[in-house]
């Protein structure tokens, strides 16, 4: 297990729509395990493969009130209803924003296991994190849901936190 290097807007494995996984095998059982220690080192909610440089539909989410989920190539089936939520990523550093997410989002998905299942969640940081995560997925970051850079809110860096501080953020 291993901690990744986490790839940065601008970088274009974050805009390729990721490639289903067709076999769970060794290679993926470790990028899982490196991708968990990654996001909980970032710290973060979700990390998508994308973002590590694999270009393969495999998402990680831990949140307090769901614990841990390792989803393999996932998408949702259902979502419904709107609501405005305050969105960072780790692939943004430095910037958060508000936009629009559904209110209750219905996933399908593999565990890593390979066993079929099913998540549904409704105005939780869970939902939030699926759809976020499967964006990335399929090549979208939470800033394409924005009309402009100026609705970007800076959040103060840490002093070590070289890549907020050099992050460029473009909406093109």
């Amino acid at each position: 297990m291993g901690i990744l290097p986490i790839r940065i807007a601008g970088d274009p494995v974050l805009r390729e729509k990721a490639k289903k996984v067709r076999t769970i095998d060794a290679s993926v059982q470790k990028l899982i395990d490196d991708m968990i220690d990654t996001m909980r080192s970032a710290p973060g909610v979700g990390l998508a493969a994308p973002q590590v440089g694999q270009s393969l539909r495999v998402v990680v989410i831990e949140t307090p009130d769901d614990g841990l989920l390792v989803l393999i190539n996932p998408e949702v089936v259902k979502s419904s209803g709107e609501r405005r939520v305050m969105e960072g990523c780790l692939s943004v550093p430095g910037y958060q924003a508000e936009i629009t997410r559904s209110r209750q989002v219905t996933v399908k998905a593999q565990d890593r296991t390979g066993k079929e299942i099913r998540i549904k969640a409704t105005d939780s940081l869970l939902a939030q994190a699926l759809e976020h995560e499967i964006d990335h997925i399929n090549g979208i970051l939470y800033i394409d849901y924005l009309e402009s850079a100026d609705e970007l809110i800076p959040v103060r860096p840490s002093i070590d936190d070289q890549d907020a501080r050099e992050a460029e953020v473009s909406l093109a």
